[in-house]
């Protein structure tokens, strides 16, 4: 049966380990923290003569080397503490004798005492007195019947001679439905542990049943495929600007859907809708498996494209980071593309010719930039290089190039040049930077919000060959990009989804 996976088996034992753990957690802090406890840990054990069998050896002044039996004398730091969850009172003790604890110091004989308790509890101290039973007799030491509340510990600090550093300390004695234990030994400046060892393996216990869940929920890919995945294979033609998009969207629905192939080819926006055109009039089977992309709409002599709006594209006017200008006005725009300006002097920029770098007229970058900023047509080509004017009549250096990325290349390189690009591309591009129109920046958020009236912008549309069937894959991968998880990697790219609230306005 499919349920009996061992996926499923892995899932349901650690789902059951981590209940049975809970389980255990649960009765271990109702039964065991309750039980009345005392712990007791030898903080220091240290040779303060220079006969003793073990240990380092010290320096001593005054009495260490003036009193008698200081040669082999050691100093040790015992501490006794509440560790369990209920309060110890002094009848909890069940020994017969005045006093409630024993320590036995093997080996070594006990030469004085000293008692110390932490801050706020000084009530301790008054049952620190022989009449309460505390004395020594060789090398046992008498402990009082000492209240404890929780946490609450006090020390002891033994002088001993006689006998090895590191000797067995024992604390010998009994507490009513509890008991006496010896505790991890720690330095002077260590605490008592906030959990047991117990209750610490339990929480590791738990902790691993969660990431083992964790990691099957993660490596195991159960999810459907996306609504709608077809097979087959698909060409994606036209827009060079809007490639980058297109690109990764191919790349993630062929993840999500098996058995689709989506080829990307873009060379312009023109020449990709007359491809489309020309191979739906070739296809003798209804709509082709093309699908072209445009910045902008398409030419009004092709009634047979169906069109499907995607995203707003802003695109930007670079230049030359030689060309310190921040801002132009519209008009100088136009007076530089009609080559009215031949020298960037003339609009208060640096002593420089003017190098138009233009694109192809297949690109859709160039199109919208003549529909949205020059309101015409640029002005014929005069250079193949970009450099050099071949012809001499020509008011002012134009090439023209077939990419985008072109054009951001030769800009960055030729000092003077301006030319145009998509956003996002132009943003990340070194040797140039993008100018503002009429004081208005290339502003994606400020478009989206409708604050900015900036104007070199258009809707990047998507043409199939008439329509489609439902169950195809153009229409699918259309879905998805339009509607889909295509709509993350428009945002990603700089562009505005048309399906979003604001983008449906700025795409009516």
């Amino acid at each position: 049966m499919e349920w009996l996976s061992a996926e499923n088996v892995v899932a349901v034992g650690t789902a059951l380990l981590g209940i049975v753990a809970s389980g255990v957690m649960v009765w271990y802090e109702r039964r065991v923290p309750r039980r009345k406890r005392i712990g007791y840990r030898v903080q220091m054990d240290s040779p303060i003569g220079d006969d003793v069998r073990s240990g380092r050896a010290n320096r001593r002044l005054g009495l260490f080397d003036e009193v008698p039996g200081m040669s082999d004398a050691t100093l040790v730091l015992l501490r006794i503490e509440n560790d369990g969850s209920q309060s110890i009172a002094d009848n909890d003790y069940t020994g017969r004798e005045l006093h409630g604890l024993t320590a036995v110091f093997t080996d070594r004989t006990i030469r004085g005492v000293s008692v110390t308790q932490p801050v706020g509890t000084d009530h301790l101290m008054d049952h620190f007195t022989p009449a309460a039973g505390l004395g020594y007799d060789g090398n046992t030491l008498r402990i009082p019947r000492v209240p404890l509340n929780p946490r609450d510990h006090f020390k002891l600090l033994v002088l001993l001679s006689g006998g090895d550093v590191g000797c067995p300390i024992r604390l010998i004695g009994g507490i009513r439905d509890g008991e006496v234990h010896p505790n991890r030994s720690a330095t002077p400046d260590d605490k008592a542990p906030l959990f047991s060892r117990a209750s610490r393996l339990i929480t590791i216990m738990l902790t691993v049943c969660v990431v083992i869940l964790a990691a099957i929920v993660v490596l195991r890919d159960d999810s459907p495929p996306p609504i709608g995945c077809a097979r087959g294979t698909l060409t994606v033609t036209g827009s060079t600007a809007f490639a980058p998009v297109v690109e990764e969207v191919a790349k993630k629905y062929a993840r999500d859907c098996e058995g689709a192939q989506v080829t990307v080819d873009p060379h312009g926006s023109t020449a990709g809708v007359r491809e489309l055109e020309a191979t739906g009039l070739a296809a003798k089977n209804g709509s082709p498996a093309v699908v072209a992309l445009s910045d902008g709409p398409k030419p009004s002599d092709m009634p047979q494209l169906r069109e499907n709006r995607i995203a707003v594209s802003v695109f930007a006017i670079v230049v030359n980071n030689g060309v310190r200008l921040k801002n132009l006005s519209t008009a100088d725009v136009r007076r530089l593309y009609r080559g009215e300006i031949t020298n960037w002097k003339q609009l208060g920029g640096p002593d420089l010719a003017v190098h138009l770098v233009s694109r192809d007229a297949n690109s859709g970058t160039r199109q919208v930039f003549q529909r949205r900023v020059l309101k015409r047509g640029e002005i014929a080509n005069s250079s193949v290089d970009c450099i050099h004017k071949d012809d001499p009549t020509a008011p002012v250096i134009r090439c023209e190039l077939d990419s985008t990325d072109q054009v951001l290349t030769q800009v960055a390189e030729l000092p003077g040049a301006i030319g145009y690009s998509e956003l996002t591309l132009a943003s990340g591009a070194k040797g140039l930077h993008t100018l503002d129109l009429d004081g208005h920046p290339p502003s994606v958020d400020a478009i989206e919000h409708g604050t900015s009236d900036y104007p070199y912008r258009e809707i990047e549309y998507a043409y199939t060959y008439g329509q489609p069937p439902a169950d195809s894959l153009a229409s699918s991968f259309l879905t998805y990009l339009s509607r889909g998880n295509g709509q993350d990697v428009i945002r990603t790219h700089g562009h505005i989804p048309c399906w979003t609230p604001e983008g449906l306005k700025l795409c009516a």
